[in-house]
């Protein structure tokens, strides 16, 4: 599990003429609900020019989620949005028209009765699914894979939801748990971001509500001057990352940038699916430090899409993640510190790997990496688990070669 894994994409479809479930106006109508919200606000595009310079590029950019709605993690963009637009839907009105005030209103909740939220999460994303639940006044239930960080499972209950960690699960059975318990509960509703046969419409919301991220960003960078060449993004069930890979293909559509795809070793379905050039599944345990991306089923609509989009796919051992942390946390000369946690930090890990290591040269050059190129990379978490983060940054856990997994 020590070594990284590269896998050009021999499906990319460089004459693909975009995504509508990503498009510019779906993705806008996402930021405007996001912006009503009393703690909205853009979180910052950081530019780290000394590594870039370093790395022998132009620009390098991280968009620094820890910042998001106070709650340290980008996730709940996704749940928020897919949470309002079930609401709309059931009051029979597009979400353009329902505000948060008027969500949170005495008149809806009436109207509405009792929704409990279920859904299955490694943290962050439960996290948001009980913050939105709360703000909207409504109830969420949270199931979380064995081995998950206590921390994390505290902070989802100090939202008011009810979060428990089921023994012996891994993320996926987590996710079939949430689905049967919804289905036993008037009102009950699963909240989810991977999709399956005739669960299709929420997890394209939540992958809509991403999109808020990547217009942030793709704006931030237009302000500077700047658009990206090169994306690297992270991926679980590829929910995220098929909306970062849809939404800049169709911003940037005559001159898309190349996207890299980077997954844990140990849950790399993605990677595997390009290789089976099939949607593939992987199973067992799925251990690896990056918990927001253990999970082994690629979400099938998001697929569609990075299939179509992608460059390259790459599987990472722990060390990658961990690295790019260190890097992130000691920037070089005046660049700002980003703290960034064990899933946000893999692209970056893998990015000065890629651009330091001459055993990349060749594929530095296929992927037309230069002095020119502007990267553009999302720090998707901050230190959810401060204990972990503090046993990597400080104590140099989880170095290469002393990966634990």
């Amino acid at each position: 599990m020590r070594e990284i894994k590269l896998l050009p994409n021999k499906m990319r479809n460089h004459e693909y003429k975009g995504s509508k479930l990503m498009s510019i106006g779906e993705v806008e109508k996402a930021r405007a609900f996001h912006k009503s919200f009393p703690e909205y606000e853009e979180t910052p595009l950081t530019p780290l020019k000394n590594l870039a310079n370093n790395c022998g590029l132009k620009s390098i950019y991280v968009k620094d989620e820890s910042f998001r709605f106070r709650l340290n993690a980008f996730k709940v963009l996704g749940g928020a949005y897919a949470m309002a637009k079930f609401i709309a839907k059931k009051l029979g009105k597009d979400i353009s028209e329902l505000s948060y005030d008027m969500l949170i209103s005495d008149e809806l909740k009436n109207s509405l009765g009792d929704i409990t939220f279920y859904t299955a999460t490694d943290g962050n994303h439960g996290r948001g699914i009980a913050w939105a639940a709360k703000k909207l006044r409504q109830k969420a239930v949270i199931y979380m894979p064995d081995g998950s960080s206590l921390k994390r499972r505290d902070s989802i209950r100090e939202e008011g939801a009810l979060c428990e960690i089921i023994s012996g699960s891994n993320y996926d059975d987590c996710v079939r748990l949430a689905a049967l318990e919804a289905e036993k509960v008037k009102g009950g509703v699963v909240v989810q971001d991977t999709a399956w046969e005739g669960y299709e419409e929420i997890p394209k919301w939540i992958m809509q509500g991403y999109g808020t991220m990547a217009l942030e960003a793709a704006k931030q960078m237009e302000a500077v001057g700047e658009r990206p060449s090169h994306i690297f993004v992270q991926a679980g069930v590829g929910s995220f990352a098929g909306a970062v890979a849809g939404f800049f293909t169709n911003y940037m559509l005559s001159d898309p940038p190349f996207i890299t795809v980077v997954e844990p070793s140990a849950a790399d379905c993605l990677y595997k699916s390009s290789f089976a050039g099939k949607r593939a599944i992987v199973e067992g345990e799925l251990r690896t430090i990056m918990a927001g991306l253990s999970c082994g089923e690629p979400n099938p609509i998001s697929w569609e899409i990075l299939r179509e989009t992608v460059d390259l796919f790459v599987s990472c051992p722990d060390y990658v993640s961990a690295k790019g942390m260190r890097i992130l946390s000691s920037p070089l000369g005046d660049d700002k510190r980003v703290i960034s946690g064990e899933s946000g930090a893999v692209g970056l890990g893998f990015l000065v790997e890629l651009m330091t290591n001459n055993n990349f040269r060749d594929l530095r050059d296929k992927l037309h990496l230069s002095e020119e190129s502007r990267v553009l990379l999302f720090s998707t978490e901050g230190a959810t688990d401060p204990d972990m983060y503090r046993s990597i940054v400080w104590d140099g856990e989880f170095s290469y070669p002393g990966n634990k997994y």
